[in-house]
């Protein structure tokens, strides 16, 4: 497809998600946060009981889902599930738990693959994940991995919980962090690691707005040479 597409891989805690819906609304493109599909098997599976290990079960509830992403005025995402709001239920680290459990399983996978690359539609396309440019869209134009230390991670993780009312423990939230990295970076399917074009961006120490006016010079100058096909 000549359809263009930038990634955003990385782990937990980077800004991924945020600086996709931003550079897609700058673009006045389409975006994908691929992590969001995984929580929405998760979530589905949790509720009906299902174990993150019966394989059989999660491929054919991965072929049922009904979800939807839909854009507010305000800039935000409204996730759905079989019509349901599901954007803060997905959100739980219990939730995220599960589906990093599920994510190693290559049948799930590969089940949930096509669905993420059913995303990619003109004009372009801005996706968010931890395997986007390497896996599900390797031939992208444009591949950036976000990193920023657990301490940070942990940290933000920790501020989004305060600010709903939620008692945290911030080196409970850094072992749980740092557990998460080496599950992803370790496993067989789809290892949590940057692609060998992509360009690795450390997030550590800086806002939104930061990191957005480091990565839009990248973003206009592969756009630009995809466009020309200058070198």
């Amino acid at each position: 497809m000549n359809v263009p597409v930038i990634t955003l891989d990385g782990p937990s805690g980077v800004g991924k998600g945020t600086l996709t819906r931003k550079l897609a609304a700058a673009l006045g493109w389409h975006f994908l946060d691929s992590g969001a599909i995984y929580r929405l098997l998760a979530l589905a599976a949790e509720r009906q009981g299902i174990s993150p290990e019966d394989e059989t079960a999660l491929l054919k509830l991965a072929a049922e889902l009904d979800i939807r992403f839909e854009e507010c005025p305000r800039g935000d995402v409204e996730i759905f599930l079989n019509g349901e709001p599901v954007t803060q239920a997905i959100r739980a680290d219990a939730i995220g738990a599960f589906a990093s459990r599920i994510a190693v399983l290559a049948p799930v996978r590969d089940a949930l693959l096509e669905r993420q690359r059913q995303f990619r539609q003109a004009p372009g396309l801005v996706a968010d994940g931890r395997d986007m440019g390497t896996v599900v869209f390797p031939e992208a134009t444009l591949k950036i991995f976000l990193t920023a230390t657990a301490e940070e991670r942990a940290k933000r993780r920790a501020n989004q919980l305060r600010a709903q009312n939620v008692s945290v423990n911030l080196e409970q939230i850094q072992r749980d962090i740092e557990a998460r990295d080496l599950r992803d970076s370790s496993r067989t399917v789809a290892p949590l690691k940057p692609a060998a074009d992509a360009i690795i961006v450390d997030t550590t120490g800086q806002g939104i707005d930061e990191s957005f006016a480091r990565l839009w010079p990248m973003v206009e100058a592969a756009i630009f040479r995809s466009t020309t096909g200058s070198t």
